[in-house]
């Protein structure tokens, strides 16, 4: 277990892995994130702004047009393999025991998240932790037409990535000394991903309760 927790660490020291992976490992979790159910742990608005910082600073060697472009791509094709999950074999997550790398939760919060903003939702759900791993299984599950899933997917990606990845790299040239504060900005971005999901599921919660009895 500890071996475990060693290697998901690396996943969130952003400068290990792009000093050591550079481009096609920041590729691959961004394709796992998006694409494989138990990805859902990864990190990827926070790793997208450092990847843009490391641009800018030029950390990373490629251009920010490729790193925008190939991003994009990955995380379009992992949508795509999340929805195929979901058309061939969704159902059976539903009676699928929760374990380290899958929660039921999520599941259900991208089904909810979907039932209420139907197909926009693979739009939206870009920009929300956890949903945005689930939410093409959900569309795939529910048979969503497979061009409606495509135009959203990609407008989604693409502006998911866009926006993450130029806000980092914008900043990273104006202010460079953020790279000595890589972690509190990270932690600052999780925190401001993570609690409306969070809050989203207290209070899901609060309303599922039953009222208390009446004396």
């Amino acid at each position: 277990m500890d071996t475990i927790f060693e290697i998901l660490k690396k996943f969130y020291d952003f400068e290990w892995i792009f000093q050591h992976g550079g481009l096609p490992l920041l590729l691959f979790i961004v394709f796992a994130e998006t694409g494989l159910f138990f990805g859902f742990f990864l990190p990827g608005d926070s790793l997208l702004f450092a990847a843009g910082m490391m641009v800018g600073l030029g950390i990373i060697p490629q251009s920010i047009l490729v790193v925008i472009l190939t991003v994009s791509l990955a995380g379009i094709l992992g949508n795509y393999v999340g929805y195929w999950f979901g058309r061939k074999s969704g159902p059976l997550l539903y009676k699928k025991k929760d374990s380290f790398f899958f929660k039921q939760k999520h599941l259900s919060a991208a089904g909810d998240f979907y039932e209420k903003y139907g197909p926009s939702a693979i739009v939206l759900a870009r920009f929300i932790p956890f949903i945005r791993t689930f939410a093409p299984i959900v569309a795939g599950i529910v048979s969503m037409d497979y061009k409606k899933f495509s135009f959203y997917n990609v407008i989604g990606c693409v502006a998911w990535v866009s926006s993450m990845i130029l806000t980092g790299y914008f900043l990273g040239q104006r202010f460079p000394q953020l790279r000595d504060h890589l972690e509190l900005v990270v932690m600052a971005i999780v925190v401001v991903t993570t609690v409306p999901v969070i809050w989203k599921v207290l209070m899901t919660k609060s309303k599922k309760m039953p009222p208390p009895p009446i004396d």
